[in-house]
């Protein structure tokens, strides 16, 4: 029996999500908790560092560097990009007090949201369309006939492909804002 897509595309990005920011707000509470605020502070810088050494993934990407497997690199990105959003949620708490702060959250959220979507919608989408078409080639429909069948569900994998053009304008402005915050920080802190 096929799962929902709801269940199947939907449900992972926002448990992953959901979990982000919980996880968060848990890490915080217990810092509070436990007097050691002082330690979110260098949760920013933490998960800064955290967040730029998964960037090997585009560096291999782009031919920057030859080593490694894409595929793996791909998965380290995700979950380092992630798990330095985490850090950096902490180090921001609750203590917004600046535009930039809120700037910078919101860019985090959407970075985070954006490749959230595309690890789980994209990859699957596409991976469904390429069974479909085999399913139709099974049943004895020709190549060509099988890509006019899929016509609309390639154009739209198609569009969920360019998810990569949205996803980078943030990224780079949340790289802007993070180092308008450390010169800010750097300048005004005595």
């Amino acid at each position: 029996m096929k799962q929902p897509l709801f269940t199947k595309y939907v449900l992972p990005f926002i448990q992953w999500y959901v979990l982000m920011i919980f996880l968060a707000i848990a890490i915080d509470y217990f810092l509070h908790r436990l007097h050691l605020v002082a330690v979110g502070r260098y949760l920013g810088f933490t998960g800064t560092l955290v967040i730029v050494v998964s960037f090997v993934y585009s560096l291999r990407k782009y031919k920057v560097i030859e080593s490694g497997s894409p595929k793996k690199l791909l998965l380290l990105h995700e979950y380092l990009a992630w798990a330095g959003s985490v850090m950096i949620l902490v180090h921001a708490g609750i203590h917004f007090n600046a535009i930039l702060p809120w700037l910078g959250i919101l860019m985090l959220l959407i970075a985070v949201a954006s490749g959230l979507i595309g690890k789980f919608l994209l990859k699957d989408a596409s991976e469904a369309l390429k069974n479909r078409k085999q399913e139709l080639i099974n049943s004895g429909i020709d190549k060509e006939e099988a890509d006019k069948k899929l016509f609309f569900d390639t154009i739209t994998v198609d569009l969920m492909k360019k998810w990569r053009v949205v996803h980078l304008p943030i990224t780079l402005l949340l790289g802007l804002l993070t180092l308008i915050h450390i010169i800010t920080i750097v300048m005004f802190t005595k």
